[in-house]
């Protein structure tokens, strides 16, 4: 796997932010197409809520997934995250519980049993990271180019509390570590 240099992530953060700021206005215009297409295309709203054992579990907000060309667009309404870079994925079962852990592993029919982020031949499940500002808030729209959203039903998202580095190294599944917020794709 070829290492991205950080100036690549900071013009990725750059974008992501950008996207952000123009999404607000797209978003509100968008809702209204919806409303009044009859051709709409396929929506999904996600609510998260917090499962890691030591917060007491709350709604933090949902995540909108529709396909694109480019692949399943995922845009997070998030709040009470925080602060920083948060691994994002799908995991295989269609449940919260167990501080999260009922939702099992990344999402990986192809049995790859590696994790390589997004853009990788590893889990189908491993989502571009997700960055809370300095309000906690997460509102950056991210691109998965691997997945649609008939291949998301029947799964769980899960925001881990750390980032990803979108390798098994030096930790494994990119290091985000605890479970924080899930929601089942129903």
């Amino acid at each position: 796997m070829m290492k991205q240099p950080i100036s690549f992530l900071l013009g990725a953060i750059a974008s992501v932010t950008l996207v952000s700021t123009s999404m607000a206005a797209v978003n509100s215009h968008e809702a209204k197409l919806v409303e009044t297409s009859s051709i709409a295309q396929p929506v999904e709203k996600i609510m998260m809520n917090t499962v890691a054992s030591n917060t007491k579990a709350h709604s933090v907000g949902y995540i909108i997934a529709k396909d694109t060309p480019e692949g399943l667009l995922l845009i997070p309404h998030l709040s009470g995250i925080p602060t920083g870079f948060h691994g994002f994925h799908v995991h295989t079962m269609p449940s919260c519980s167990d501080n999260g852990h009922a939702a099992g592993g990344h999402l990986d029919p192809q049995k790859t049993n590696v994790h390589l982020g997004p853009y990788g031949d590893g889990h189908l499940g491993d989502l571009p990271v997700l960055y809370a500002n300095q309000e906690d808030k997460i509102t950056g729209p991210v691109i998965a180019p691997k997945l649609t959203l008939s291949q998301l039903k029947g799964h769980s998202l899960m925001i881990h509390l750390g980032g990803d580095n979108y390798s098994d190294k030096p930790a494994k599944l990119g290091g985000g570590g605890t479970r924080f917020a899930c929601g089942v794709v129903k």
